[in-house]
């Protein structure tokens, strides 16, 4: 990859290592007229301490020093995740390249033979700083493309979760909890003739008089009567059950039009005439309940009921009672899709509510039973 930048010594720093002040002399001499910035050491320790307050783009070292040689010092700067990326050229006797095989398998990247030619030596400064350019560039467009990756990835998952979510509550929304209920369904249709013969039960809930709530004390209330009942029905079911919020047309509408602003492609379902699966007033709900028959639906139904009856909203000095209705259905395996099951549901919900309300009914083949 050819670099287009002009080459200019000034931007780098060279740190000289050699434990010889005369070939110190001669070298800094060299670099500085060819306008590198350069710093040195007389130790491989000094070198080591140097680093630590200096950032050097390249090292010239020298291979053998007394107490701690180039070999050490290279080996000790490679372990370093902070200096591992320095180039390091050693500066060698003729009478030492046998050390180079070791040098290079510690990390060094070139090697001038003393006496050096300055024509050499500052070519191959060049080249292993060039190359250092070139890879840092690389690294940082590299990062920059890594980490609008992750920005768009965080983007992308804010996105689905906005289009699975119900943004009053938090819970699941229509389409996120009817794509649970079709593969719950899809499970029941595997394994149900199977030994364990695995069943899923569904409740749709209702708070009852909605609109009288909304239209007595104002739809911040209204709000507050729907968290204070999916608070309440969290803590009644399991961590493995699945709790969602059938949006209206309007409220579905209004996040298709959000996702669309954000750039997502992900396809809301909006509730039309056509399959419409009884009433979607936003005031109603439903619970999956996967390996649940009729008879633990039913009682955790009748929990979820009582339960609301044992708190109440606070609107100025007028305590509000809010109550459910809930329709409960179990999967049969004469079902040909979750809009039979949820059809039950639906069904018995309306007869909750049709018999005064507060309460739970259960359809179980087709059979209807009220209970308190």
């Amino acid at each position: 990859m050819k670099n287009c930048d002009p080459f200019n010594p000034e931007e780098f720093l060279i740190l000289v290592v050699d434990d010889i002040r005369k070939n110190l002399q001669l070298l800094i001499e060299i670099l500085d007229t060819s306008g590198y910035g350069t710093t040195f050491a007389l130790s491989g320790k000094q070198a080591l301490e140097r680093i630590e307050v200096t950032e050097p783009d390249l090292i010239l070292l020298d291979l053998m020093m007394p107490e701690m040689n180039g070999l050490e010092v290279c080996k000790r700067l490679k372990e370093n995740p902070k200096t591992e990326q320095i180039p390091i050229i050693f500066l060698t006797a003729a009478t030492e390249t046998h050390y180079l095989v070791k040098a290079f398998k510690f990390g060094a990247v070139d090697y001038v033979t003393k006496p050096f030619r300055t024509p050499e030596l500052l070519a191959r400064v060049k080249i292993h700083l060039d190359l250092k350019k070139t890879k840092d560039k690389l690294e940082k467009a590299y990062q920059e493309m890594k980490r609008t990756k992750d920005e768009l990835e965080t983007a992308y998952q804010e996105m689905k979760r906005l289009a699975a979510t119900d943004e009053l509550t938090g819970i699941r929304n229509r389409r996120s909890i009817f794509e649970l209920g079709k593969e719950e369904f899809e499970r029941g249709q595997r394994y149900y003739k199977e030994k364990d013969k695995y069943t899923f039960s569904v409740l749709m809930i209702d708070i009852d008089k909605f609109k009288t709530i909304n239209d007595s004390y104002g739809h911040d209330v209204g709000d507050e009567a729907i968290k204070m009942m999916v608070r309440i029905t969290l803590n009644c079911i399991r961590k493995v059950d699945y709790l969602g919020r059938l949006e209206t047309e309007k409220e579905a509408l209004k996040k298709k039009e959000e996702l669309k602003r954000l750039g997502s492609t992900i396809e809301e379902e909006i509730p039309t005439e056509e399959g419409h699966l009884g009433r979607l007033g936003g005031e109603e709900f439903v619970v999956i309940l996967p390996h649940t028959n009729l008879k633990g639906a039913k009682i955790v139904a009748q929990r979820v009921c009582e339960a609301m009856t044992q708190e109440s909203l606070q609107v100025e000095d007028e305590t509000v009672t809010i109550t459910v209705s809930v329709g409960v259905a179990t999967y049969d395996p004469k079902d040909k899709k979750i809009d039979d099951v949820l059809k039950r549901a639906d069904t018995a919900l309306f007869a909750a509510k049709a018999n005064g309300r507060n309460r739970v009914a259960v359809m179980d083949n087709q059979q209807l039973k009220l209970g308190k």
